[in-house]
């Protein structure tokens, strides 16, 4: 499911950047920052999508089963998993004018474009119900602690929250049989 959001989040960023700059070709990827050895792996000229770090959403969390009717059955599923990502989009230009306009362009596009449902956004995965993404404004320090731990030198990049990816495990906890009979007596008889 990470990577279908993720996906989703990169083709639109790809769309909104062709029709403001014509662009023909896509800039925007799904890539570390850094490999192992501290070499840029984001395309020169390429604007990077990075999971930084995920949280459960402990304030949605359901505590109780859910449960789903699937050909006659009454199926017995654990509750969803609600997940915040921390996504970093971080742009690599040998022109540092290059740079800062296009990563101005990412923040345009996540300015009118803050929330998508599979209603709004066909391309959604139906899966994925809702997806809200905000800003977040990360201290000095912050800053530098993302980027030592990328393993990398500073590029401008920007930040945003994820919120509530849901992630459900198909797989049954319980399958309980049907009703059948009704006994109904009146006054304990």
């Amino acid at each position: 499911m990470l990577d279908v959001a993720l996906k989703f989040l990169a083709g639109e960023v790809n769309a909104y950047l062709k029709s403001r700059t014509g662009l023909t070709d896509d800039i925007v990827e799904l890539n570390p920052v850094v490999d192992e050895a501290g070499k840029y792996l984001i395309s020169d000229g390429g604007v990077s999508i990075v999971l930084i770090n995920m949280e459960e959403e402990t304030a949605t969390r359901e505590q109780t089963y859910e449960y789903q009717y699937h050909a006659g059955q009454h199926i017995k599923l654990q509750p969803e998993l609600k997940l915040n990502l921390y996504l970093m989009f971080a742009a690599n230009f040998k022109l540092y004018d290059q740079a800062l306009k296009y990563l101005s362009h990412v923040l345009t596009f996540f300015q009118s474009h803050k929330l998508f449902t599979p209603q709004s956004h066909p391309a959604l995965d139906s899966s994925i119900q809702r997806l809200a993404l905000d800003m977040q404004s990360l201290s000095f320090d912050q800053l530098n602690q993302v980027w030592a731990y990328i393993g990398g030198k500073h590029l401008p990049s920007v930040v945003y929250k994820a919120r509530l990816i849901a992630i459900q495990d198909q797989s049954q906890d319980g399958v309980q049989p049907p009703i059948s009979i009704v006994n109904m007596s009146a006054g304990g008889m």
